[in-house]
């Protein structure tokens, strides 16, 4: 707020009705000008008039997808175009693209997301997905559909990963949580980030910018992807990178699914250039249930649930708690974002 400028004497805030109930008294504890305005799912809408801010709360997402949008959520954003008075609004995400953000952008609001919140649960499924193909799970779940005992000593053993090299595009929050358990299972990890020179952040051994991608990826054995979607890394990796990638190479996808060229994805797991994946994201969610990658030999398929933690929803309210006091004490709430 611009000095001089003098604010509302209430501080309007924009919320579901499940969310006002589970933070309420958390978000009326940041200051006594705070007034919860919720929004339910069915009735008459509330009176926007004088509300600056809103609140973007998890609940209203669950049971939709960035392409099947769950209707709670739809009617929650058509509301807030009715807002005149909107300035600022916090999503639950750390992912911004959505069309729905693009446009808050484009109509001139500041638009945080909850960057960091996420990072322990994403990581430790990343990992997860990582270790679960390293110890060939896939296999041995296949075996007990079968009811079939067959020792993993047969055919080819799992390989250790100490010393493999782990590339990791994407060094924030989540990205270096994920390079740090990498490392701890013995793993090299290079960070592949937007300015190499930045420096390497922790969680990795080495760093490299994005126009490196294709020098790196002859020696890479896991391809983590956890990179936020922008003109940059939209399709990024495609028949070209796939050729790249060495023999036995794996894929670990938590980021966005339009990162990755999926036709070009199937042949490299149907043609064997690529061993196995871990995806939580696809180009388009839900998965159809003819989708050829619930069939694929060595594939996990998770439902775009990498996050999904009962302590997230309250890292998330954290953080929006400290960005409102910031907003009512003047100040520019942290974590904004920039249109794609």
């Amino acid at each position: 707020m611009p000095a001089g400028v003098n604010r509302p004497v209430r501080t309007r805030v924009l919320i579901s009705d499940v969310g006002a109930a589970r933070f309420g008294a958390r978000i009326r504890a940041v200051s006594p000008t705070v007034e919860l305005v919720p929004v339910a799912e069915q009735g008459d809408l509330p009176n926007p008039t004088g509300a600056e801010v809103a609140f973007i709360t998890r609940d209203l997402f669950i049971g939709g997808s960035r392409h099947r949008q769950n209707p709670r959520f739809v009617r929650f954003i058509d509301f807030l175009k009715a807002a005149p008075k909107l300035r600022w609004v916090q999503t639950f995400s750390a992912g911004t693209d959505m069309q729905v953000y693009q446009d808050m952008l484009a109509r001139g609001l500041q638009l945080s997301n909850s960057a960091g919140a996420s990072a322990p649960a994403v990581a430790q499924t990343a990992v997860t997905g990582l270790m679960a193909l390293a110890r060939q799970f896939p296999r041995v779940a296949q075996q007990q559909r079968e009811h079939r005992w067959e020792s993993l000593y047969l055919g080819e053993e799992p390989r250790d990963v100490d010393g493999q090299h782990a590339l990791v595009l994407g060094t924030g929050p989540i990205g270096q949580e994920i390079g740090r358990l990498c490392q701890a299972f013995g793993l090299r990890v290079t960070g592949m980030r937007r300015d190499a020179s930045a420096g390497i952040p922790p969680g990795f051994d080495a760093v490299a910018g994005f126009d490196q991608l294709h020098a790196l990826l002859p020696s890479v054995q896991w391809l983590v992807l956890a990179c936020p979607m922008t003109e940059t890394t939209r399709n990024i990796i495609d028949e070209r990178a796939f050729a790249l990638l060495p023999d036995k190479a794996h894929l670990v996808n938590v980021s966005r699914g339009g990162i990755v060229v999926e036709d070009a994805l199937l042949a490299a797991l149907r043609g064997g250039r690529l061993s196995g994946a871990f995806l939580d994201v696809f180009s388009l969610e839900p998965l159809a249930p003819e989708s050829p990658f619930w069939e694929v030999p060595n594939v996990i398929v998770s439902p775009h649930s990498a996050a999904a933690s009962d302590g997230l929803p309250e890292r998330v309210a954290a953080i929006f708690c400290a960005n409102l006091a910031r907003f009512i004490g003047g100040e520019a709430p942290k974590n904004l974002v920039a249109p794609i």
